[in-house]
């Protein structure tokens, strides 16, 4: 029956997504593509329900982009604001929660954690999903399908 899929689909917009391995819970995941159909944010509220800190190491996503760059923003002496790499990763500290990408807890904005997907290989549709990987220094490797959305003001895919 044709409205199986189509329901399917419509609930994994509709519903925020939520994985959970050891102590590590995500929810909320979503890959957020962005205006320009260039590279797009990944979104998510990570939970370390353990006793001892961990960190967010990398986040893979196949095929979809040319690479996922954990970033940060810092604040130079002049007040400035810019993006540079979190190449230690995304701290967790112990029976903390942290929002990564989205308004919240430690939120996308001027002292802000995210995950971007640089150089998307193609634009993927509104409503799909697509497989991430997300890797900590624990060892926990959480592998889940977060929905795409568009930005608002993204142009259409052609």
């Amino acid at each position: 029956m044709r409205l199986v899929p189509v329901l399917a689909a419509a609930l994994a917009v509709a519903l925020p997504l939520t994985a959970a391995a050891d102590h590590i819970r995500a929810d909320d995941v979503s890959i957020m593509i962005a205006p320009t159909n260039d590279f797009a944010a990944v979104l998510m509220r990570l939970e370390n329900t353990g006793s001892e800190a961990d960190r967010l190491l990398r986040v893979e996503a196949g095929d979809l982009a040319t690479s996922v760059s954990l970033q940060t923003h810092v604040e130079e002496a002049d007040g400035a604001v810019r993006v540079v790499a979190a190449e230690d990763g995304i701290d967790l500290p112990a029976g903390a929660t942290r929002v990564v990408g989205r308004a919240g807890d430690h939120a996308l904005g001027r002292d802000g954690d995210h995950a971007v997907l640089i150089a998307l290989a193609a634009v993927p549709e509104s409503g799909s999903a697509a497989p991430l990987v997300l890797v900590f220094e624990s060892g926990v490797e959480m592998t889940l399908e977060a929905p795409i959305q568009r930005h608002p003001t993204a142009a259409a895919a052609d």
